[in-house]
């Protein structure tokens, strides 16, 4: 991915779902940053005790988890995800065999296609969850917010230990 990353501060005063959809906007951009501008090597490469624990890994599961909450709970889609019950890594493992540039996209796609359902939807409004809940959006964009933040950090550590790269 050779395009600039533009990573857009959420806003400090606004409605709920702005503040949300901001917040989680922001996070998918600092994993676009960390991702970008790494080569295929280092993009591949394991530093931390987990062989899956990867730039490209994270990338993968990111955007699978993505479509997981938008386009399969919020949405009511199949669940595509290359995982299963014998293998629950799948996302992680599948990225060995893509290009860093393809992960970037396909994460870019995703989080866009996800954008898309949340907006055509409220924060209160919920779906059936696993049979016996019910989830809302609201829910699903602050589960979001955590699982991207907590894996921004693991880029932040996995990029310093790579080149150096810090900030951001």
């Amino acid at each position: 991915m050779t395009d600039a990353i533009t990573r857009v501060d959420p806003p400090m005063a606004g409605g709920e779902l702005d503040q949300l959809s901001g917040f989680l906007d922001y996070l998918r951009g600092t994993i676009e940053l960390k991702a970008t501008g790494l080569s295929e090597e280092d993009a591949h490469r394991a530093l931390l005790p987990s062989e899956l624990m990867t730039v490209a890994g994270l990338l993968s599961h990111l955007r699978w988890v993505e479509a997981y909450w938008f386009e399969s709970v919020l949405n009511g889609r199949p669940d595509r995800a290359p995982y299963s019950k014998e293998d629950p890594d799948g996302e992680f493992r599948i990225a060995a065999e893509l290009k860093l540039d393809q992960l970037l996209a396909d994460y870019s796609a995703q989080c866009a296609t996800s954008r898309e359902i949340a907006g055509g939807m409220g924060l209160d409004d919920d779906v059936d969850f696993r049979g016996d809940r019910r989830v809302n959006l609201r829910w699903v964009l602050i589960h979001m917010i955590e699982e991207t933040g907590r894996h921004a950090g693991h880029l932040d550590v996995i990029r310093e230990l790579l080149d150096g790269t810090t900030g951001e």
